[in-house]
């Protein structure tokens, strides 16, 4: 397999993954959906740059350490459930205080607590990310190829068809903007990305490999 049919294969697999519902889709639709495409796109960038430090790291080895040690494996685990899970909880909470009280809870000033920084943490600290790109990564690299770059290559395609699925899906709600900023459905929408937030950091937290 030579480089062009290597970065097609993978642009054509990362593309039905990227568009698989899962952790990154839920939290961009929430956001999108209780406080505007801006913070959403903030929350994707920040997606993004999580798969680009994961994949760095895959490509200088890294990831292959994350993937045979079951130490920094768990460690990074724990952290990744313990964060996700207060992440969820908050929203949980909110989704059950008077309308104010749950807009102030979980839509603080942008300036002290960034959406960007939201979505870097919720990848980067994701082992199954890692691993992923270790073992994914490998089957599009061919021969005589820089392994870093390619590497690098194949991982910014990863990203960039994760900002364009994000993009789509925040455009596709904003004709619904005006009934979703209704507190009822804010609510509504913050108990069940919470509850998907606490079930994925309840199963992150008990996996065993």
């Amino acid at each position: 397999m030579d480089a062009a049919h290597a970065v097609l294969a993978f642009a054509v697999a990362a593309g039905l993954l990227t568009i698989t519902p899962g952790l990154d889709t839920a939290l961009v639709l929430r956001t999108a959906a209780v406080e505007g495409p801006r913070r959403a796109m903030q929350a994707a960038f920040g997606i993004g740059l999580g798969c680009l430090a994961w994949g760095a790291a895959a490509s200088v080895g890294l990831g292959a350490l994350l993937a045979a040690s079951r130490i920094a494996y768990d460690a990074l685990r724990l952290a990744g459930a313990l964060y996700i899970l207060w992440l969820g909880g908050r929203m949980v909470v909110a989704a059950f205080r008077p309308a104010q009280a749950a807009t102030t809870a979980v839509a603080p000033n942008p300036a002290t607590h960034s959406w960007l920084l939201r979505g870097f943490l919720t990848n980067i600290l994701n082992p199954k990310v890692g691993v992923f790109y270790v073992t994914f990564l490998p089957l599009f690299i061919p021969a005589q190829v820089s392994v870093t770059a390619f590497s690098m290559l194949l991982t910014s395609i990863h990203v960039a068809e994760g900002l364009g699925w994000f993009w789509l899906l925040t455009s596709a709600l904003r004709p619904l903007a005006k009934w979703m900023a209704r507190s009822s459905v804010t609510r509504a929408l913050d108990g069940i990305t919470g509850s998907v937030l606490l079930a994925f950091g309840v199963r992150l937290f008990f996996e065993r490999r």
